[in-house]
């Protein structure tokens, strides 16, 4: 079994904020079917005070040993890619990074504090090839909760070793 990739094309928006110490925040807003044939970080228009951009492609990889994590975002009430943008020393002062459909993944790159981590919609197209991988590679898998050891109480009895004999108190 081996995993399968789409590529997709992310846009960008930079939205304006109201604020003093910071003038505009870049926003994930969508996931194209297809990557279109223009650069990295293209202008794509306005929409009023919000502009747009085609940040660039994105590689979107399903893995046979995932496919409980595909599942649960493909039955989720929204599914979603996850866009990842990360902080670097460029002139929009991040790049992206990557695209997943695993939301374990994306929750691991919002841990780390530094990246932009957002949801964008689920293009169809995109739902029904993560479906199909779905149904062929999935496995139920039986979970265990583990069962932890019955506790010796006795053992557990603070200083019981170290009881003085009876007719041995101190005399105060």
């Amino acid at each position: 079994m081996s995993a399968e990739t789409w590529t997709v094309g992310v846009v960008v928006d930079k939205r304006p904020l109201k604020s003093v110490w910071q003038p505009f925040a870049w926003v994930p807003s969508a996931a194209l079917v297809a990557a279109p044939p223009v650069d990295r970080w293209s202008p794509l228009g306005r929409d009023g005070d919000v502009e747009r951009f085609f940040a660039g492609p994105a590689t979107l990889t399903l893995w046979p040993g995932e496919t409980d994590t595909y599942r649960h975002n493909l039955e989720s009430a929204a599914p979603s890619v996850y866009v990842v943008l990360r902080k670097d020393d460029g002139e929009r002062g991040l790049d992206l990074l990557l695209a997943t459909v695993d939301a374990g993944e994306a929750h691991a790159h919002a841990d780390t504090g530094d990246d932009i981590v957002e949801p964008v919609p689920l293009p169809d197209e995109i739902r029904a090839w993560m479906a199909a991988f779905v149904e062929r590679h999935h496995v139920e898998r039986t979970r265990y909760k583990r069962q932890r050891d019955r506790a010796d109480p006795e053992a557990l009895a603070v200083g019981r070793h170290l009881r003085r004999p009876a007719g041995d108190e101190d005399e105060g």
